[in-house]
């Protein structure tokens, strides 16, 4: 790991870079410290000390800036903001190679069988609102590529489907009977 500390209007001091190295380890165990780079800015404005953190790890960058009266506080709330923005990031990382696994899964499955019939292979889900037919109508007007629409019909209280016809002009409407 390599921990570059800079002071302005403030002297970096042994004790300071003892203690950021210290605090450090609760971040080196996320990375393999060997490609791991710190940079720390310590400075002061007026009365507050702020504490400026980056990690660069592989292409990632980590950053933290906060300021307090004392400048180990500074220091201990940047390394709690980098440790969630680390935490944040792996757990993304691992969930998105997760769906990343099981859609190449769902991939070979579809090419190792020749041809799927009979069966549900994709849902979709959305909110049904009560509206007017003629809203019902505008509302799929507005989306050329639907080719229909399911609503609750606001005269009747039943849910309807309104579709395109093949002529593509006209519409359907489909109602439940009593």
């Amino acid at each position: 790991m390599n921990i570059q500390i800079t002071g302005k209007d403030l002297k970096a001091t042994e004790a300071i870079k003892n203690y950021v190295e210290k605090k450090l380890e609760r971040i080196e165990k996320y990375f393999d410290t060997e490609d791991m780079e710190v940079f720390v800015t310590i400075k002061t404005e007026r009365e507050l000390q702020i504490a400026e953190l980056s990690v660069v790890y592989k292409g990632e960058r980590f950053r933290a800036v906060t300021e307090h009266k004392d400048l180990y506080a500074s220091i201990d709330k940047d390394i709690d903001v980098l440790e969630g923005q680390i935490r944040k990031a792996k757990t993304k990382k691992e969930r998105q190679n997760k769906e990343d696994s099981i859609k190449l899964k769902e991939i070979a499955n579809l090419s190792d069988r020749n041809e799927i019939s009979g069966e549900i292979i994709k849902a979709l889900y959305y909110e049904i609102k009560p509206i007017s037919v003629d809203d019902a109508k505008l509302k799929l007007q507005e989306k050329p590529t639907n080719n229909f629409l399911t609503f609750i019909n606001v005269d009747t209280n039943k849910v309807n489907v309104i579709f395109k016809l093949k002529d593509g002009k006209n519409y359907g409407l489909v109602e439940p009977e009593a």
